[in-house]
């Protein structure tokens, strides 16, 4: 018999396969287990269906992360602090501030653990290039203006 694997089965063949199999096996194991399907016409029409839609939803979220990627380049997050006598700030900037300052000014949403931060803290005014990893090896560099009060 012909079945369609929906499961990654260790020693037959990875999830989307579809292989000739003992009927016994096919019916009792894998079919019975969840790990597979009779590999009807209809079955694979459903599975190469549910395969575009999957590629097409890819496909505009690469799209969206890359509108992201661009937007980002092209702001600058300015962060006010309080400074101490010295000139320093009081505390650091975290990456949960400049996700909320992304989001108040720009509008922009992006995820706080999304932040990398190259010397864990901003703790001197200036500025600063920090990278926003978007998922799907699509990294964004954006600008951290730290002013003082």
């Amino acid at each position: 018999m012909k079945v369609l694997l929906i499961k990654d089965v260790k020693g037959l063949g990875k999830a989307g396969e579809i292989k000739e199999v003992k009927d016994g096996y096919g019916n009792n194991f894998l079919i019975g287990k969840g790990f597979a399907k009779a590999a009807t016409p209809d079955v694979l029409r459903q599975y190469e269906a549910a395969q575009k839609r999957k590629a097409e939803e890819l496909k505009y979220e690469l799209a969206n992360l890359e509108k992201l990627k661009d937007e980002l380049a092209k702001v600058t997050v300015v962060i006010k602090k309080q400074l101490g006598a010295n000139g320093a700030l009081f505390g650091s900037v975290s990456k949960e501030e400049i996700a909320e300052e992304l989001e108040k000014t720009h509008h922009l949403i992006v995820d706080k653990k999304s932040i990398e931060i190259e010397k864990n803290h901003l703790k001197a005014v200036g500025i600063y290039n920090v990278q926003v990893k978007l998922g799907h090896a699509i990294s964004a560099d954006l600008k951290v203006d730290i002013q003082g009060e």
